[in-house]
């Protein structure tokens, strides 16, 4: 296709990336429902930290109109239209209950239909089930647009594989993989995304096929994980320190290096349920997949109740004690709060009677107060003048790795290193992680 024009749907984690790096080379409409989202990346604010200022302020445009490359922010529906490419980024979690929630994903196909012109090509990146793409998605567009799939407009899948916080491995770095409703649309799909991806490009056969790989991905690290959170339960129960047997095991050729802790996140944590649910609606229960899920899922109460343990056998009492917690995104030096187990250990301690204080420089506090309704301190040294029973280093930021504890512990005090970071120091520092 001549001329690309791209309209990117949701300007998240994974859209602002994909939309600055389409429009270093094409015309970008970057579309997203949160105004001050759009007002922020119109002044050249990523709060994600995913983008930087100077690569905003070098591909924004203030006019749609663009001539030859550029990206222009909207909330308004009416600036998609004239696209001939559509790519949906939006978030897909699970509820309350662990179920699929498609709600942005049908909400962004309507928004599709009302602009979509006839050729157009709509591009989905967001994570769902096998088989979403074309039997959800594709009917509401048509119904919408009163355009008809195939004939009048053309689709195709091709997975996002962001990494929150990676400055290794970008976007343009990952081997991208793609697909296609038909092979003229295949091709097409593959000519843009090759245009601006260096790893290099994977043609999936299907959709389906591609929407497949997506979910499998993440599945697979989510059992290993649960594997070595299981293996930390036993080991812990032997008094063996679990990363010492990985650093042992480590040394063949052939082990994974996966390690134990809390699995949270948008991917990992996620993912599963939704090749769960649709294998439990074809019939059949997927017990790996949710027995590791379980495991995983469960970590955050059985790290508390260790640190309890610890507290008990050092003599500290444990109703009204304070506790540190250092960290609560998901993963270290990344700002996403999205689906963070931490929140679990937070909560689980606090049913002992415990005061738990969490501070994180990477973490934005209003985000945080209205997600888990936690009002985070602004500094470890704030409440210093009362002193911590008890630090957990939840989260591996850089800021955490060098934290002089001492000024922040009492004398008979524990440190319990949650990623195995920190290296053993005194009898009160503990080694237990998890």
């Amino acid at each position: 296709m001549n001329n690309p024009k791209i309209s990117i749907i949701g300007l998240g984690y994974v859209g602002l990336p994909l939309a600055s790096l389409f429009a270093t080379k094409y015309n970008v409409i970057g579309f997203d429902i949160n105004q001050e989202r759009v007002n922020q990346l119109k002044r050249g604010i990523d709060v994600t930290l995913e983008v930087t200022e100077s690569q905003l302020k070098k591909v924004a445009r203030t006019n749609i109109d663009l001539n030859g490359s550029g990206l222009f922010f909207t909330t308004s529906t009416e600036d998609l239209r004239g696209s001939n490419f559509y790519i949906v980024t939006v978030p897909t979690p699970v509820d309350k209950n662990k179920v699929p929630d498609l709600t942005a994903l049908y909400k962004s196909s309507e928004t599709i239909g009302k602009v979509l012109s006839k050729g157009g090509i709509v591009i989905f990146e967001s994570t769902v089930f096998p088989g979403a793409t074309e039997e959800k998605c594709i009917p509401i567009i048509e119904k919408i647009s009163g355009l008809k799939y195939n004939v009048d407009f053309f689709a195709g899948y091709s997975p996002e594989r962001i990494n929150p916080g990676d400055k290794e491995h970008t976007i343009d770095k990952i081997v991208k993989v793609i697909s296609g409703s038909t092979i003229e649309t295949r091709e097409k799909i593959k000519s843009l995304y090759a245009s601006v991806i260096t790893a290099g490009i994977h043609t999936a056969p299907s959709i389906k096929v591609a929407e497949a790989a997506k979910v499998i991905e993440n599945t697979q690290r989510d059992i290993n994980i649960a594997f070595i959170n299981e293996l930390t339960k036993i080991f812990n129960l032997l008094d063996i320190d679990i990363y010492d047997v990985l650093e042992a095991a480590g040394t063949k050729w052939n082990f994974l290096p996966f390690k134990p802790g809390l699995v949270g996140g948008h991917c990992i944590g996620v993912d599963p349920y939704y090749l769960a649910q649709k294998s439990k609606e074809l019939g059949y229960h997927p017990e790996i997949i949710l027995a590791g899920r379980r495991i995983n899922d469960s970590m955050g109460q059985y790290i508390a109740s260790e640190i309890i343990k610890l507290m008990i056998k050092n003599d500290i009492l444990v109703n009204g004690a304070n506790i540190l917690i250092l960290g609560i995104t998901f993963k270290e030096n990344c700002t996403d709060v999205r689906n963070t187990k931490v929140i679990d250990l937070v909560n689980e301690l606090n049913t002992y009677g415990t005061h738990t204080s969490v501070f994180d420089p990477w973490a934005n506090y209003q985000e945080v107060k209205k997600e888990y309704g936690i009002e985070m301190i602004k500094s470890p040294a704030s409440l210093s003048e009362k002193k911590y029973q008890v630090i957990v280093l939840a989260v591996a930021h850089e800021e955490f790795i060098n934290l002089n504890f001492n000024e922040l512990l009492y004398q008979d005090g524990i440190i319990y290193d949650l990623k195995g970071v920190l290296k053993k120091r005194q009898n009160n520092i503990s080694s237990n992680e998890n």
